[in-house]
């Protein structure tokens, strides 16, 4: 009898697991890696700080944003979320800048992309099939990477690379949406020439100091939102990638219908249906926190209840859950705004259970 040809495992970052987390449930998993995240995002900050190479590769990537043209950040999913806290940054500073899906890029705006200066492509894995395809049709175009997996074909087709520093990650985006959306920010700020470090350390103490009483709430939170017909999160600037992330979390772990909107997108729109059957998780966070509030009312007065984030004290009400955060500096918020659902995901999984279960191993990666 010949020989059986068994391709070896693909594992998640190229590392095997250990047999404790090979036998943790989704639940499981959710929690642990949503409280290695303060860690993760120190380590990350500190790597950024002080590392002879990756300080290299900064400056790199902020010779190549000196040219003329856009920025543009190209992802899609959580790495998409992450990178719009950058795209922001160089916005409200001067610099043009976008964040663009990475499918419909490749299928439609091709055509442009001689326009921009730089293009960073993000990608957790490495190996979305249309983050590959980008780099294989990028020629001579300046071209960088964000990425959490340097053993991936992105990573070796890159010239320019900026790595995650998040570990394997086995469930739902957390500590890969956090690192990622800190490496768009410290990027954002490098080509900027602006400071950033200080920063970066506080945020990440402000982080880790909320994340446990934020994950109290969790039950409460749960009971709150329970029979809701549908959950929109509402998030303005950097704060909209959170939402995204958010919307994405719920539903991929929980099977909650959960979608994402700006303020404004929202406030003239879903607005009009909301009703008794409505929860609506709002941001109020940064330089537009106040309408944040405003809409907040709005949502209670049709009836629909509300979880309100921010950084001041609100009363809370049976149509109001107010949950207050540490204010951090723009556009940081990307990343402190998104405890409050991570914590709503786990207090619902740990009610009715996981719908999405580890991955362990890379799948095939199509368009």
């Amino acid at each position: 009898m010949g020989e059986v040809n068994q391709q070896a495992p693909r594992w998640i970052s190229g590392i095997e697991p250990s047999k404790e987390l090979l036998a943790a449930n989704g639940t499981q998993i959710l929690e642990i890696e949503c409280r290695e995240q303060p860690d993760r995002l120190r380590d990350l900050i500190r790597a950024y700080r002080s590392d002879p190479a990756l300080r290299a590769e900064l400056k790199k990537f902020r010779d190549l944003a000196a040219k003329k043209g856009p920025i543009l950040f190209i992802g899609m999913g959580a790495s998409f979320c992450s990178s719009i806290s950058g795209s922001v940054l160089l916005q409200t500073h001067g610099r043009s800048s976008y964040s663009v899906d990475a499918g419909e890029w490749l299928h439609y705006a091709r055509p442009t992309w001689d326009d921009a200066a730089l293009s960073v492509l993000l990608t957790t894995s490495g190996e979305s099939a249309e983050l590959v395809e980008l780099f294989k049709l990028g020629g001579d175009r300046e071209l960088g990477l964000i990425c959490n997996n340097p053993a991936s074909t992105c990573w070796r087709l890159a010239e320019n690379k900026l790595p995650i520093l998040a570990g394997p990650e086995y469930g739902n985006a957390t500590k890969t949406y956090t690192n990622a959306t800190a490496v768009s920010i410290i990027l954002a700020s490098e080509m900027l020439g602006r400071p950033w470090e200080e920063e970066a350390e506080l945020v990440a103490e402000i982080f880790a100091a909320n994340l446990d009483p934020v994950f109290a709430l969790r039950g409460e939170l749960e009971a709150f939102c329970r029979g809701a017909a549908n959950t929109e999160i509402i998030g303005r600037g950097a704060a909209y990638g959170g939402a995204i992330m958010s919307a994405l979390c719920i539903r991929e772990m929980s099977g909650h219908r959960a979608a994402a909107h700006t303020g404004a997108g929202f406030r003239h729109g879903p607005n009009l249906d909301v009703d008794a059957s409505h929860v609506a998780i709002i941001f109020a966070l940064g330089r537009v926190a106040a309408l944040g509030i405003k809409l907040a009312e709005e949502c209670n007065r049709r009836g629909g209840k509300v979880v309100l984030v921010s950084t001041e004290n609100h009363e809370a009400t049976d149509k109001l859950f107010p949950v207050r955060i540490d204010a951090v500096p723009e556009p940081w918020e990307g990343i402190t705004s998104l405890l409050v659902p991570q914590a709503l995901t786990l207090g619902m999984v740990e009610r009715t259970g996981c719908r999405l279960p580890p991955r362990f191993q890379y799948g095939v990666m199509e368009q």
